[in-house]
């Protein structure tokens, strides 16, 4: 059982929360006093909506005062759930453009289909609003770099939801690996398994009188409605979501990429496909192999499988961090230190403070109050963010290249400066979308 305590942790984790880089962005502290109430909209409040609900009722002197959602069946059973479980009723915008109108907001949560990540939040910045926007914060690269410009212009905090780096455990564990605990460390292996089902093939069929279409789709192009999108299966469609490696993946190998010290890699590398219910309409990929290659010798992989649950070291997901010495095994519930042979030297625990020890089907669990604290001390004392996005964002984008080598045939070359693709000009197609016309977000 881990001895760590939360005082321990905020010592030991002044600078811990970057990466390979020190990243540091110095946005306005909120004037007044520290006892001054930071009010926050939620939007996007199905699932994880809630999380982000809950969370900020675990912290001091906040107030959750406006919530916005574009399905009037999802806005009510909102309504009826926050009044259970928090005890009153925020306001309602279905308009994202008018949500940002008002003067009550202090900072904006992004729980959306993850082609409104990037427009929300830079929408919300250039409104004088701080972002805590969900992982992966982009649908595409170019996203990625209007997103850090944005932050930097408008000089708000903006805090990606990739919870595990506020964790006790994993903030320890890094440090470790910082003093040489198991050597040179110099591969770090990310997975993900699941057991999800076929999503069928969509029919076209009216809208639901429920459903502002119009508004879901935001900045991608129109399509018409089909039966199987809209709530969750976006995530596995090109035009809204982008798959797996980013709807998970995001989490394991940002934490890969944190305890090897690295940012932006030379090459991506992937295979994969669809092997579970083909035929249906799933356009990602079930089954992904991406590998990372940075500059040092160091790398990174990290397996997925959607829909085989055949767990790595017992867990359906995790970070396994080796090492000259030994290995790191990585999850949201603690640390394992091995030898070289794979004896077990030590075990961490993570602490249960303000929340369960165990993430529900919305996630909600310890390391999400932790995060969204964090963004609050940020907000109110100065607090560096433990994932500020000018950092958080490079765990993003090596997601992206998984999925460019993936779509172009398996490999592709980076300038570790610029981030850039290098010598292939159909990778780079895939570097921006379309956008609906009047859509497209600027910064």
């Amino acid at each position: 059982m881990s001895t760590i305590d939360r005082k321990t942790f905020i010592k030991k984790t002044s600078l811990a929360g970057l990466g390979g880089s020190l990243i540091l962005s110095s946005p306005a502290i909120l004037a007044g006093s520290p006892n001054e109430t930071i009010n926050f909209a939620v939007v996007g409040v199905r699932s994880r909506g809630k999380t982000h609900a809950e969370s900020v009722s675990k912290m001091e002197n906040v107030k959750v005062t406006w919530f916005c959602d574009v399905d009037d069946t999802i806005i009510d059973e909102h309504k009826k759930w926050h009044q259970e479980k928090l005890g009153y009723v925020p306001k309602v915008e279905k308009d994202y453009r008018k949500l940002l109108e008002k003067d009550d907001i202090d900072v904006v949560t992004i729980a959306t289909p993850e082609h409104w990540h990037a427009p929300m939040a830079i929408m919300a910045m250039e409104a004088g609003k701080h972002v805590y926007i969900e992982k992966p914060c982009s649908h595409n690269p170019y996203e990625i770099e209007l997103l850090v410009k944005a932050q930097k212009k408008y000089g708000k905090f903006c805090q990606m939801g990739n919870q595990q780096r506020s964790s006790i455990t994993s903030n320890l564990a890094i440090d470790e690996i910082r003093e040489g605990i198991i050597g040179d460390v110099y591969y770090g292996k990310a997975w993900y398994s699941n057991q999800r089902g076929p999503i069928g093939t969509g029919k076209v069929v009216p809208v639901p009188d429920t459903l502002d279409w119009d508004l879901w789709q935001g900045p991608a192009p129109r399509e018409k409605y089909r039966d199987n999108v809209h709530p969750y299966n976006w995530h596995w469609f090109k035009t809204w979501g982008t798959g797996e490696i980013h709807n998970n993946g995001t989490h394991e190998i940002d934490i890969c990429r944190w305890a090897l010290g690295v940012d932006l890699p030379v090459k991506a590398t992937s295979v994969g496909g669809r092997f579970h219910f083909e035929g249906d309409d799933w356009e990602y990929y079930d089954t992904q192999d991406a590998g990372f290659e940075f500059e040092g010798g160091k790398m990174i992989t990290w397996e997925g499988k959607s829909c085989n649950g055949q767990p790595f070291y017992g867990r359906g997901r995790g970070s396994l961090i080796h090492g000259t010495k030994g290995s790191i095994l990585l999850d949201r519930g603690g640390y394992l230190l091995f030898d070289l042979g794979g004896k077990l030297l030590k075990e961490e625990k993570e602490p249960v403070y303000g929340a369960t020890d165990t993430a529900d089907t919305r996630g909600m669990d310890g390391l999400t109050i932790s995060h969204f604290k964090n963004l609050g001390n940020g907000i109110r004392k100065g607090e560096m963010l433990t994932a500020p996005i000018e950092d958080a964002s490079i765990s993003t984008m090596l997601c992206h290249y998984g999925n460019i080598a993936q779509e172009v045939g398996g490999s592709i070359s980076i300038d570790p400066k610029t981030g850039h693709i290098q010598g292939n000009t159909e990778a780079m197609k895939l570097w921006k979308r379309e956008y609906e016309p009047g859509w497209e977000p600027k910064v």
